[in-house]
């Protein structure tokens, strides 16, 4: 009975063994996925940086073109 309680027991042993190093590979992938998510949250700070710049100077562009056919304008009514 004691020969049989203790292969019980070394089963178990071995069981919860495979089980912790399954949690630790489970964690080193983990880190991996938070270390990835900052990267992928600070290229997309980035990029709504970059976009918001382009906005901007989009805007510029349509103001002085607008200047531009106002000034066109009126050189044509001059002639």
């Amino acid at each position: 009975m004691d020969k049989e309680i203790l292969e019980i027991l070394k089963r178990l042993e071995s069981k919860v063994n495979g089980l912790e190093q399954g949690q630790n590979e489970i964690n080193r992938k983990l880190d991996g996925v938070v270390e990835q998510t900052a990267d992928l949250l600070e290229f997309r700070s980035d990029i709504t940086k970059k976009v918001d710049g382009i906005r901007d100077d989009l805007s510029t562009v349509e103001l002085v073109t607008a200047k531009n056919y106002k000034d066109i304008v009126n050189l044509k009514a001059v002639k």
